[in-house]
């Protein structure tokens, strides 16, 4: 039987290749230009190695000889391969991807490498990975392969197809990393340098050895209008983002010496040889000085047949998963991701990663036997997205400036081809923690090119049923229907800060699908029952407080309604702005139905708060700041609704990440001068020395030292303190309502789609002069205790 299926496959593919080789040998389909790779079969080949285990862990290298006789001054190349790439042209790297996708939106890079090109003799080599089943979560796979398409008929010789050579490389294997936690970022390298197939990527290496490749199928973009129902594996597109950022940085110092060695002091932060004898063992914990995602080099000489580690982790611990002052070392256990090597004993041997590790602390393990072993040079090649920082603000306190540096570093570490919840352990796009990220960004670069490619990347992870996936890519399936209504309000976000609308036009289609796998848990009075999936709000440990649940009775709960009740509102703007009106209307009674519902069900006149469920006997911060946000709260009721959030005990309490809805709340109800007064969480991540903001509440027990859903200052030091803010589609009216608290003198700019917004705000005697800068085209408000002036493009300078 297995036999029969197993030629049924092939015969499949036998079918399919014949007919996309006889599509891209007919003239109807020829490619002329450019855009045709968007609509026609590739005439490149995508190749494999042969004899190898498609789906398994393997690496590869691919090789194309050529002769030039002049230096062309354009050279476009495509570039794909599943799972992952290094492009190198004359021993250069120009590309390394593909950009995550899924396999109907597999990523292309388009590269030129004209200027890396020489007359004479040149060589395009690639080295190709496959995790197998040891692959990051956020990978999704096909099958082991590559493919590089010429962009014209001009560069078409060096399309891929079986004149390109390749060869397996044997000096890897995985080295899982088994932890008692939810880990799903990767296995780490075994690494035996004997065997390692040195100068592949070289002009003068000797390739005859090497087999030629073998030809799988033609590339076959997204919107190539197929006659047949088969799959072609791969769908490409090209990548909607820029290359990531490299960029070199020394580990700063050593904080910890087992082993009888001598090392100068300022090893490694300046470059410089260590020697460890024969018969030695030794291990160095060396110290980045703040966290980071890099690619270690590790560059080495001698010591046949000596083993060498190196273990990467945030934090040390207590004893796992405890965590104390990330300063700590002594008494500390070192527990992380490794990489082991066997030297082969040659001179400058060199490690670097397939993949960037997240680390602050390193640990060099060094066991040698009869022969030595000289380090050259250990550092590490930071990579991210390459965002640049376009926001600042400039006043006398040190720790606002200080919260800014941490926040950014933050969002920078989380996000690379796609935002990720954390660098370290998972490295996946939710949604939640998205919709905070964007907004980071757009405040501080301006840069929308990772806000639109997540929200494209949700949109297409959405069911049938209309949920979106609660984080994609991922090659398991989850679904958290919360964040699902959540990615409305990160829409309509882009919608305001963003510039271009008709991107947010063609999502409205998602959103009423979005809407419709709700409506099939809405009973009569609008409220939810009994959703499938898992209906995370925050993480809480709070009574009855599970997995990230919140409380309910029977399917019902009142933080649920709530959430459902915000994203209709949301909506209603987005439908009225960009999509159908006559729906809006329609979402407008399902408001006020819900509004209705939630007042009746959870309300407790006595506790003048909401609860979490129909008993209400418990209560949160979570349901009381939604009540706000979404209008359920009348204006006798905020003061003291406020103060119990702000002081009442008994409410369970917003993580770091859930804060960000609390003082979105806090502020709604007026008390943005207060903001400073509410990051003792923050400053408290500053007081236990950590470098980037951890996921959870707990700091002794948090898992990911690294979340960006914690960057919420990045955002409101700029929308709440300087009080920049969008007030129309696409930011064409700014708002600015600045609330400034004790502090006396302050300016700061931000970036804008037209350009950028200055403020410069100084307090003498109560009295305010305020110099506010916008674009040219651009009108506005300032509102200033209650008043209301007119702002006009240029500067505008007001004396209250």
């Amino acid at each position: 039987m297995k036999k029969l299926l197993h030629m049924n496959i092939i015969a499949r593919y036998s079918i399919v290749f014949c007919l996309i080789n006889w599509l891209c040998t007919n003239p109807f389909f020829a490619q002329n230009t450019a855009t045709d790779l968007l609509t026609k079969p590739w005439k490149a080949f995508w190749i494999h190695h042969q004899n190898t285990n498609p789906n398994g862990y393997g690496v590869y290298y691919f090789r194309k000889s050529f002769e030039l006789s002049n230096k062309p001054n354009s050279f476009v190349i495509h570039v794909s391969a599943d799972n992952r790439y290094k492009l190198f042209v004359n021993e250069k790297m120009v590309s390394l991807g593909p950009a995550r996708g899924d396999l109907d939106h597999w990523n292309y890079e388009t590269v030129d490498i004209a200027s890396y090109l020489k007359t004479g003799s040149n060589i395009i080599a690639a080295q190709v990975w496959n995790e197998g089943e040891s692959r990051p979560e956020a990978q999704i796979s096909f099958r082991t392969a590559f493919i590089l398409q010429g962009t014209s008929e001009k560069e078409a010789f060096i399309n891929t197809n079986e004149t390109w050579k390749c060869l397996k490389d044997d000096s890897y294997a995985p080295l899982v990393f088994n932890i008692n936690t939810y880990y799903v970022a990767g296995a780490g390298e075994i690494r035996n340098l004997e065997k390692y197939p040195k100068n592949w990527q070289s002009t003068t290496l000797n390739d005859e050895h090497w087999q030629n490749a073998q030809k799988l199928f033609n590339g076959m973009p997204k919107n190539f209008f197929r006659y047949n129902g088969f799959s072609t594996g791969w769908r490409l597109i090209p990548s909607s983002i820029p290359a990531m950022e490299l960029r070199d940085e020394r580990l700063q110092k050593i904080v910890k010496l087992e082993g009888n060695l001598a090392i100068s002091s300022d090893f490694p932060l300046n470059k410089q040889e260590l020697s460890i004898p024969a018969h030695t063992s030794v291990s160095i914990i060396l110290d980045q000085g703040y966290l980071t995602n890099a690619y270690p080099n590790l560059i080495f000489s001698g010591g046949k047949n000596v083993s060498i580690s190196l273990k990467y982790a945030e934090a040390l611990f207590k004893e796992f998963p405890i965590k104390a002052n990330r300063n700590d070392i002594e008494g500390m256990k070192f527990i992380g991701r490794i990489d082991s090597l066997i030297a082969d004993g040659t001179d400058n041997q060199k490690f670097t990663t397939l993949t960037f590790r997240t680390y602050r602390y390193v640990q060099l393990s060094i066991k040698t036997n009869d022969n030595p072993l000289v380090i050259n040079d250990i550092y590490g090649t930071f990579t991210g997205y390459p965002f640049s920082l376009k926001s600042k603000i400039k006043s006398e306190s040190p720790e606002l400036n200080n919260f800014l540096a941490i926040g950014w570093r933050t969002a920078r570490l989380c996000a690379t081809e796609t935002y990720m919840d954390c660098p370290y352990y998972e490295q996946l796009q939710y949604i939640g923690d998205g919709r905070i990220q964007a907004l980071v960004s757009l405040y501080n670069t301006g840069d929308d090119r990772l806000v639109k490619n997540a929200l494209n990347l949700m949109d297409i992870s959405r069911t049938p049923e209309g949920v979106t996936s609660s984080r994609h890519p991922s090659y398991t399936p989850q679904y958290i229907p919360t964040f699902s209504l959540w990615y409305i309000g990160m829409l309509h976000d882009y919608s305001r800060y963003g510039s271009d609308l008709a991107f947010v036009k063609a999502k409205m289609g998602g959103v009423r699908q979005v809407f419709e796998y709700f409506k099939k848990y809405q009973q009569a009075d609008g409220s939810l029952k009994d959703v499938p999936y898992w209906m995370f709000t925050d993480w809480v440990d709070f009574k009855e407080w599970n997995d990230g649940i919140g409380p309910n009775s029977h399917g019902n709960s009142a933080m649920l309604d709530l959430q459902l009740l915000w994203a209709y509102q949301i909506a209603v703007d987005l439908e009225t702005k960009f999509g159908m009106p006559e729906l809006a209307v329609r979402y407008q009674k399902t408001i006020d139905l819900l509004k209705k519902t939630i007042r009746e069900k959870y309300w407790d006149d006595k506790k003048k708060l909401f609860a979490d469920r129909i008993e209400k006997d418990i209560f949160s911060q979570h349901t009381n700041s939604l009540a706000i946000l979404t209008g359920i709260v009348s204006k006798e009721e905020i003061p003291q609704l406020t103060s119990q959030l702000l002081t009442n005990k008994q409410l369970a309490p917003a993580s770091i990440y859930f804060k960000y809805y609390l003082h979105q709340a806090l502020i709604k109800a007026g008390l943005g001068n207060d903001y400073l007064k509410w990051l003792d969480k923050w400053r408290e991540n500053l007081s236990m020395g950590l470098t980037t903001w951890a996921e959870t509440s707990d700091l002794t027990n948090t898992r990911s030292d690294c979340h960006a859903w914690g960057s919420s200052p990045n955002i409101e030091f700029y929308r709440t303190i300087l009080g920049i803010d969008s007030d129309a589609p696409a930011f064409k009216v700014v708002k600015i309502e600045p609330h400034l608290g004790d502090i006396k003198n302050i300016s700061g700019e931000m970036p804008h789609p037209e350009g950028s917004i200055r403020v410069d705000y100084r307090l003498v005697n109560n009295k305010l002069k305020a110099i506010i800068e916008l674009p040219n085209a651009i009108k506005g408000r300032f509102i200033w205790q209650g008043k209301t002036y007119l702002l006009k493009g240029g500067i505008n300078t007001i004396k209250i």
